[in-house]
């Protein structure tokens, strides 16, 4: 792993070389600190931050999809790879605890990606998503969605439950707020939508298509285009974007083999005013701002020179082979693992 100055972190998996236990997910629990991988044998849990594996369970079959409920004994598995464990249109509810399941969900055609938070579950087909309470499994909602085989989708993990997914025009996302029950349409790109990430308090979203060029950060409340993020001028695929849990920094990767971080400074001048800042222990503001073209002043004629571009970016020796990148934020980065770099510090990788 490896960091971006004192207490950033990025997590780059690759898929193992061993075919009999081959990674198949990732994901991050709701608050970052800890991490699911699901492979051909089961699953694996390890904690983000000192970087250490704590839990595993071996079924001797293959488990697509692990997502964990905050630390808790309870996660939503979806069977994977050559030898399933479960049917892939099933969801069952896990408690290791008690090492049985205590809940399923059936569906017509095969499950996605499935997102958790206290009291919700939500399940993502290629053309629909659907919204359950966790309690008792009651159907709460059902959005239709444009061609989704990636499974996209956001949950916020604290504060309102904010759902961002793809609409049914192609380019556009949904983003509803169930407790504001407000849902809000908006253009995001004019091709297909690539990747979704939503910060952990909800008021900030990021978009790619499959272009994957730029990246844009809206806020969630009414949809308003916060920072456009450009990764490159040339055409890559979107692996993944994730957001710190500060919304100070965003990070993606693509297939050109570079790990691109942004700074959030500027969406968090209009997210978080002074006057919230002040009310709140958890905002961390960044005064960092990202390098922009010369030719910004041309910005009206030509859009490309009103981008942003990365405050930092770094190669990875194998493009093809990452799985995903997470970007965790520590308040406690070990000085003797770390080395300046004019100004930054990059984690060593251990």
């Amino acid at each position: 792993y490896m960091g971006i100055q004192r207490d950033y972190i990025i997590i780059m998996v690759e898929p193992s070389d061993a075919h009999s236990n081959k990674i198949l997910d990732i994901s991050f629990n709701q608050d970052q600190g800890c991490f699911a991988i699901s492979t051909e044998k089961g699953f694996r849990i390890y904690n983000s931050f000192p970087f250490k594996d704590t839990f595993q369970r071996d079924f001797d079959a293959g488990i697509g999809i692990a997502s964990m409920l905050f630390r808790s004994n309870i996660l939503a598995l979806v069977g994977g790879g050559t030898h399933p464990k479960y049917p892939p249109n099933k969801v069952i509810l896990w408690d290791d605890h008690q090492m049985k399941c205590i809940g399923e969900l059936s569906f017509k055609s095969n499950v996605k990606a499935v997102k958790l938070r206290k009291e919700r579950i939500v399940v993502a087909l290629e053309l629909r998503i659907y919204i359950y309470q966790i309690s008792d499994l009651k159907l709460l909602d059902a959005i239709d969605t444009y061609q989704n085989p990636l499974g996209l989708c956001a949950l916020s993990s604290k504060d309102a439950t904010i759902l961002i997914c793809p609409d049914k025009k192609k380019g556009y996302i949904r983003i509803v707020n169930y407790d504001a029950n407000t849902n809000v349409e908006k253009k995001a790109h004019e091709s297909t939508i690539s990747a979704i990430a939503i910060s952990q308090d909800g008021k900030m979203c990021a978009t790619a298509s499959d272009k994957g060029t730029l990246i844009r950060v809206f806020k969630t409340d009414d949809g308003k285009l916060l920072q456009e993020l450009r990764r490159g001028a040339d055409k890559a695929d979107i692996h993944s974007v994730a957001f710190d849990k500060t919304s100070s920094w965003l990070a993606c990767t693509s297939d050109k083999g570079t790990v691109h971080i942004f700074s959030l400074a500027e969406a968090q001048k209009i997210v978080y005013p002074p006057e919230a800042e002040a009310g709140s222990k958890e905002v961390k503001k960044t005064e960092v701002k990202n390098p922009t073209s010369m030719f910004k002043f041309m910005k009206g004629l030509f859009s490309y020179f009103s981008s942003e571009w990365s405050f930092a970016q770094f190669r990875i020796p194998d493009a093809r082979s990452v799985v995903a990148c997470l970007l965790y934020t520590s308040d406690a980065a070990d000085e003797r693992s770390s080395v300046d770099l004019g100004g930054r510090r990059i984690i060593k990788k251990k």
